[in-house]
């Protein structure tokens, strides 16, 4: 049986197509990625080994377009979708399972006009638009924030190694795959004021940026971790004691995986303002600032005061290692009962 992963645009929505096929290919089925030439798709999977087949088709987003741009993408998405009638008859794709964003829309439309089951992964607690268009048509619709709740799909070894923070020592910045530009400004600014009082710096800046963070640093004199962008993060992410970043989805369920607290500036850009969305889910075990609200004064004093062993230890019990083995259990029992239909 073949199953198709689609979706992506974004590191959030590909980490969990990458942990649903890993699930997927321990029980021996094949599958198959239709993602985009747009976005990171390619970065992640195109010489990935994961995978039987990668296809990655011109599509992109629509939401943020309008007038006739608009229309013309609608257009491209349909003719897109209809191109992937060859791809699911050569492999015989039997599912679809949906990971979001823009990527999704041409095998998910098709797996809906041709009722090949189609199951739907939300990471955001504000529902995406194309997963919300589609909802109504998904077999199964698996979510961390809606009833019926599934713990998130996260990589195992951020579990295995999770630790109890007991005290401030290292603070982390994320900036993300693509590096968040006001992440890194603030690690600049705070970078002085941390070295001052002894704590270590780790800082995940982002490729783009990495040789004028590595400058900017040197010419300050301070001694920084740098990352520009590791497949290894978790590697990174153990060592901190507290990390500033941005409320993905897949990022913020990492750090509770690992018990690392956060301090969480939400993009205020994002669709629905879903990152801030995603932290509220969170609130109890992490610090919240708006963007205009977050000057380095503020940070600091957040820092020194953060109470991160009560958080850790809250973070340690909310979520369980099984997230995507649930799902993959949950979708091949729903496929093994449209088989005895």
């Amino acid at each position: 049986m073949t199953i198709a992963i689609t979706g992506g645009g974004t590191g959030g929505h590909l980490t969990i197509a990458k942990i649903l096929a890993y699930e997927l290919k321990k029980r021996g089925l094949k599958t198959i990625f239709i993602g985009s030439t747009n976005g990171q798709d390619m970065l992640w999977f195109e010489n990935s080994v994961l995978f039987d087949e990668k296809y990655f088709l011109k599509s992109s987003g629509v939401v943020n377009k309008k007038g006739i741009s608009r229309i013309l993408s609608l257009f491209k998405i349909l003719a897109l979708s209809f191109g992937c009638r060859k791809i699911f008859a050569k492999h015989g794709v039997k599912a679809v399972i949906s990971v979001g964003g823009y990527s999704s829309a041409p095998a998910a439309f098709w797996a809906v006009a041709n009722k090949i089951p189609l199951f739907i992964h939300e990471q955001n607690a504000e529902i995406g638009k194309i997963n919300a268009l589609l909802k109504r048509f998904a077999k199964r619709f698996y979510s961390s924030y809606f009833e019926p709740k599934f713990d998130y799909p996260i990589d195992e070894i951020f579990f295995k190694t999770a630790r109890i923070r007991h005290e401030v020592k290292t603070v982390m910045f994320l900036g993300g795959s693509q590096g968040a530009n006001f992440i890194n400004e603030l690690a600049v600014k705070l970078a002085p004021h941390l070295a001052e009082f002894g704590y270590k710096i780790i800082h995940q800046c982002g490729e783009a940026n990495e040789a004028k963070m590595r400058e900017i640093y040197k010419k300050e004199g301070i001694n920084v971790e740098l990352i520009g962008f590791s497949k290894m993060l978790h590697k990174f992410v153990e060592s901190a004691d507290l990390c500033i970043s941005r409320s993905g989805a897949s990022t913020l369920w990492e750090l509770a995986a690992n018990a690392v607290p956060a301090v969480f500036i939400p993009f205020p850009y994002a669709a629905g303002d879903h990152q801030y969305y995603n932290a509220k889910f969170l609130e109890q075990f992490c610090k919240i600032v708006r963007q205009s609200d977050a000057d380095e004064e503020r940070i600091f004093s957040i820092i020194q005061n953060f109470d991160v062993k009560a958080a850790s230890i809250g973070l340690k019990k909310l979520i369980k290692p099984d997230g995507a083995k649930k799902i993959v259990d949950d979708i091949i029992e729903n496929l093994k009962n449209e088989d005895k239909k």
